[in-house]
């Protein structure tokens, strides 16, 4: 367990510039990513067809909902909408998807692994929450305790790949999974659930992290429970901080405080936020790795700027630190509009994407300088708090 050390902004003069996300520019930005998402859903709408993870030249091809981990954040772009607009037009186009979930779960589909909540919150239990849907609840709540299954009381943590007691490690981007355990604590009154969920938060938040308050991508544990050591699947080595990993300490710290309000977690959120922050490129969104800066010829990850903002949204209304906080806001600003103005499909019209220049695997070879559907979702979440101060679904 690394004692992480202090971390201060860098730079703060940097964050603290005349507001550039204005009303009008937000409404814009979620304007055109509203026709993007209507635009996607026609591409998809015949036989229900799901987007792929990745595009390829900027166009998601129709994939199924058999597999993968990323299938929720479709669902969840179009409840978005819904939510922000009113509009009936976006629950009907979700609504008709979501017997996919239902019977994904009931026949145990694609579910051997940890990511149950990128899967069913964007699309199950936001539909419960907006429609009050029972049978997109039940499928949310068998994820749950499917996800119950990979938890280790050795170690108290959520296994993340492979066939259960294989591979004994977690990974940082399950802090976004979680949230589905907190909730389903919260509407079954079981607190098994609960109980797992922070006591994987605690186990990810003690190893995760290093001494400069940079993070692992996964960290393996001993066959006793006891630490091991970290490494990479997605990152340019074991030793470097993957972006992406680090936008998902900065988005999942706060929703563990969403339900836990414990305000202990502070310190470290404030030390990888500003890490993350530190590292930020000249115009606000990473490279892949934050290895690479300025002038390294490396490709960006839109999809880390954009996760981290909506965690950081998500913790401003909590913070007591108003220095910090402002400069914290003016962060999410600069991303915010960089992503809009640099990288969004406002000017693309082939594109059904809605946020250029991500990247899903570089070691794999796999969406490098794409669209990716979370990355489109994130952007989407980010642009509906700003606008309307939701808290989205997670």
């Amino acid at each position: 367990m690394a004692e992480v050390k202090q971390v201060n902004v860098e730079n703060p003069e940097r964050f603290l510039r005349e507001k550039k996300m204005t009303k009008e520019v937000l409404e814009a930005a979620f304007q055109d990513a509203c026709k993007k998402v209507e635009q996607l859903y026609e591409d998809m709408k015949d036989g229900l067809a799901f987007p792929s993870h990745a595009s390829k030249d900027n166009v998601y091809e129709r994939d199924n909902n058999d597999d993968g981990w990323s299938q929720g954040f479709w669902l969840g772009l179009l409840w978005l909408c819904y939510e922000a607009t009113g509009e009936e037009k976006y629950r009907e186009m979700a609504e008709p998807y979501l017997e996919s979930f239902y019977s994904r779960i009931k026949e145990k589909r694609g579910v051997a692994h940890h990511d149950m909540g990128f899967v069913f919150m964007p699309s199950c239990v936001a539909a419960y929450k907006l429609t009050g849907n029972e049978e997109a609840k039940e499928a949310a709540v068998l994820a749950a305790e499917h996800l119950m299954t990979r938890y280790h009381e050795k170690g108290g943590y959520i296994q993340a790949w492979g066939a259960v007691g294989e591979q004994l490690r977690l990974i940082v981007d399950c802090m976004n999974n979680i949230p589905l355990l907190y909730w389903a604590s919260e509407v079954t009154g079981d607190s098994k659930y609960y109980d797992a969920a922070l006591s994987h938060a605690k186990a990810t938040m003690a190893n995760i992290v290093r001494e400069d308050a940079s993070t692992y991508h996964t960290f393996y544990f001993n066959e006793d429970g006891s630490p091991s050591h970290g490494s990479t699947a997605q990152g340019a080595s074991d030793d470097s901080c993957w972006s992406r990993g680090q936008s998902w300490i900065v988005s999942g710290i706060p929703l563990t405080y969403k339900y836990v309000k414990d305000d202990s977690v502070f310190p470290l959120f404030e030390k990888v936020t500003n890490y993350f922050l530190n590292h930020l490129p000249e115009d606000y969104v990473p490279f892949w790795d934050f290895n690479f800066t300025d002038g390294s010829g490396e490709k960006r990850d839109s999809s880390s700027a954009a996760i981290a903002a909506c965690g950081i949204l998500e913790m401003l209304p909590h913070m007591k630190d108003e220095k910090l906080k402002a400069i914290y806001e003016g962060a999410v600003d600069e991303m915010m509009y960089s992503l809009y103005e640099n990288y969004s499909t406002k000017d693309v019209p082939e594109s059904n994407g809605l946020l250029l220049h991500a990247v899903y695997s570089i070691p794999h070879g796999i969406g490098v300088d794409e669209c990716n559907i979370w990355g489109c979702y994130y952007y989407m979440e980010a642009l509906v708090r700003m606008l309307k101060g939701t808290k989205a679904y997670w």
